[in-house]
């Protein structure tokens, strides 16, 4: 295979052995940004867990202090509080009408948001809504009865994440068009946040090992005295 242009000049300026710390490799990402859209900054972390085992299984939510960058269209399935729902931000609510566009297929938002009194008829949309990683959950803040108060956090950057099964997380953490020190400080949060749910069944080394990448970039591994710090 050719080795196009763009690869070539990363291979010539990064050194993808070393270890880096946050900062610096925020900043190479950057640096190395040449392509004609708006990147995004993603971030692997490799766990030493076993997420076949339920009490090993790390998932939770995030709110980016600085967002993702991204627009995020949110669907608010509710009786009596779609009003309430679209005044906070929501891109779509009600209940019957969406029940049967899902039902139809119709999957084209990023999070749905729902009150618990309609969660029985959802729950009938798993196979719909499950492999797309739309189902609600109570855990991620999806499922409440303030959905205000959802759909604002959503909408502001919180992200939800969850351990694959090969032990590793994946997720983006803004645009590199962002000021460094903003996605700095969103990487530094999200690791932040997997630290503190580690699990007490976990043995041995937790975090194997963090990469942060722009989305056609390279991989910068972060050197493990940086995690350990946080």
């Amino acid at each position: 295979m050719k080795t196009s242009k763009r690869t070539k000049a990363i291979k010539e300026n990064v050194d993808l052995s070393k270890e880096y710390s946050i900062t610096d490799a925020v900043s190479i990402l950057k640096a190395n940004s040449k392509v004609k859209f708006n990147e995004s900054l993603d971030c692997a972390i490799r766990l030493g867990v076993d997420p076949r085992h339920a009490d090993q299984m790390v998932r939770g939510t995030v709110s980016l202090p600085n967002g993702t960058g991204k627009e995020v269209r949110v669907l608010v399935v509710t009786k009596s509080s779609a009003k309430e729902a679209l005044d906070a931000g929501a891109d779509y609510a009600g209940l019957d009408e969406y029940i049967e566009k899902i039902k139809g297929g119709w999957t084209d938002v990023d999070v749905i948001v729902a009150t618990p009194d309609v969660m029985g008829e959802l729950g009938k949309l798993g196979k719909i809504l499950g492999p797309k990683g739309l189902m609600p959950n109570p855990k991620s803040g999806t499922v409440t009865q303030d959905v205000v108060k959802a759909v604002k956090e959503v909408k502001a950057g919180k992200i939800e994440f969850r351990v694959e099964k090969a032990g590793i997380i994946h997720t983006s953490l803004g645009k590199m068009n962002f000021d460094a020190d903003k996605l700095v400080e969103n990487t530094k949060t999200f690791l932040n946040t997997i630290i503190k749910l580690k699990p007490s069944s976990a043995k041995g080394q937790y975090i194997k090992s963090v990469f942060l990448s722009s989305t056609m970039g390279p991989g910068l591994q972060i050197n493990q005295d940086e995690i350990a710090a946080h």
